[in-house]
């Protein structure tokens, strides 16, 4: 529970920091941005994996590339969803969900290190 709720922190963090980084990626306040973490998450589950089998001959003629465009669909979807979050334009689309998924790893593998060493330390 407490790892699920860390993760979820971490990507709200990692969300203002590429709204800070990249351009056309607008997230009004801190909640939004949680509540965008929660959308992200949610289409990433549901609709990313439906658009990742029906774009699989566009990914293999593509060596892979495509998938930026499935991933900024994702990121763009959930915008779409969350009063707050906004994306604009072509370097957002295409960028936007790249930053995020690099500050999230970071985060979590930050979050994950010192959840280990409060627990040894108790």
């Amino acid at each position: 529970m407490i790892s699920n709720l860390l993760t979820l922190v971490a990507t709200a963090l990692s969300l203002l920091v590429v709204d800070l980084a990249v351009p056309g990626v607008d997230i009004a306040t801190f909640p939004a941005a949680l509540i965008a973490a929660i959308a992200i998450g949610l289409v990433n589950a549901g609709v990313k994996p439906v658009l990742s089998v029906l774009s699989l001959p566009l990914n293999f003629v593509s060596l892979g590339a495509f998938s930026l465009v499935v991933n900024g669909l994702c990121f763009w979807l959930s915008s779409v969803l969350v009063p707050g979050f906004r994306v604009d334009g072509l370097i957002a689309f295409l960028l936007g969900p790249v930053i995020l998924s690099f500050v999230s790893t970071f985060m979590n593998r930050y979050f994950a290190e010192r959840s280990v060493d409060l627990k040894t330390e108790v």
